[in-house]
């Protein structure tokens, strides 16, 4: 009878597991047969083409066995519509030369169409941090410029002062920006290091005072300006939009750097969610905007409205207590105080 039971389960589990990837990589309707990749499209985009939930692209691209890795493709390529046991299936046929040697793949990896760009992330990847409580105010930091003067090009050199850490030679220029806040729970989650610009260690006293090279700069530096290590770190070319692993609740967009009002296609935003609610770059979430607080005339009372998907975002940088995120699409307006939740 355990037996019996256990095969029941079993056969349950695989036939909902089975209706599950069914509606996981529903197609829109209409969808092109082929489709020949042109210059300026990204994975993430010909996917939305295809599926009702383009962060589920894994389970539409099927893998060529001709073609080292099926995730580079490039202007020119055709690719074509398949049914697998009943599962639609992007296939793809080269459309370029690709010189082969012995052992040997080259190809031209900058035509390499990416799953996201990567145009308006990058520098946000690179310079742009949320820095806990006390970690700006504790860091070294510019007490003088060359000849008593404040510096703003590159060649220029300041003296710092503080505790500079043993073996680091390269620092980001930072200034305490914007303090962000839970929506609810009004707990401090970080605050913005606005980005200045970089510098180079040339040389440290016993006294902690060293001179610094200007590398990079954003805007003027000047004294009382913050100096952090810079992190080592790999930018990946490309992001692998998918949904959480985990349920995301009371997430809110709480910011937009640089003070824009209303948020679109592309715009970098803030979330309340970090490492320790689970987020990971590349994940999507869906954008709600906050139901309306209307009266009902016939009740005499009070209604509030549903919350309204109006928009897609993916996470890019994740901190412990916050993150960023862009914008992939916007049906409407967006703004501050809308919010995240799983797609």
């Amino acid at each position: 009878m355990k037996k019996r039971s256990l095969s029941v389960c079993l056969l349950m589990l695989s036939l909902l597991f089975s209706a599950w990837l069914q509606a996981a990589v529903e197609l829109k309707e209409n969808v092109p047969e082929t489709y020949i990749v042109k210059k300026g499209d990204t994975l993430w985009g010909i996917s939305g083409m295809y599926l009702q939930k383009p962060w589920l692209w894994p389970q539409l691209w099927d893998a060529n066995p001709q073609i080292d890795n099926p995730h580079l493709i490039y202007p020119g390529d055709e690719l074509y519509l398949v049914w697998v046991d009943g599962e639609p299936r992007l296939r793809m046929r080269r459309g370029r030369d690709v010189k082969l040697e012995p052992n040997m793949r080259v190809s031209d990896l900058d035509l390499a169409i990416p799953i996201i760009p990567l145009d308006e992330i990058g520098p946000w990847l690179k310079w742009s941090r949320i820095v806990a409580e006390g970690e700006l105010n504790n860091a070294p930091y510019i007490v003088s410029g060359s000849q008593r003067h404040l510096l703003s090009a590159p060649g220029d050199r300041v003296y710092g002062r503080g505790d500079f850490p043993e073996g680091e030679r390269a620092f980001g220029i930072y200034r305490p920006g914007e303090a962000y806040h839970d929506p609810l729970s009004n707990e401090l989650l970080g605050y913005q290091a606005q980005d200045i610009g970089n510098a180079r260690l040339l040389s440290s006293s016993a006294d902690q005072v060293a001179e610094l090279e200007i590398t990079r700069i954003t805007e003027e530096v000047r004294i009382t300006d913050r100096l952090l290590p810079l992190r080592e770190r790999i930018i990946d070319a490309t992001f692998h939009p998918r949904a959480p692993d985990v349920e995301i609740k009371d997430g809110y967009m709480i910011a937009v750097p640089g003070g824009v009002t209303q948020i679109g296609t592309n715009d970098i935003v803030v979330l309340n969610k970090g490492g320790r609610d689970g987020l990971e770059a590349g994940q999507v979430l869906a954008v709600y905007q906050v139901g309306e607080l209307v009266f009902d005339t016939i009740a005499r009372e009070n209604v509030l409205l549903p919350d309204v998907q109006a928009g897609l975002a993916m996470v890019f940088e994740v901190f412990e207590k916050a993150s960023y995120a862009i914008i992939l699409k916007s049906d409407k307006p967006l703004k501050v105080g809308d919010k995240i939740k799983n797609p």
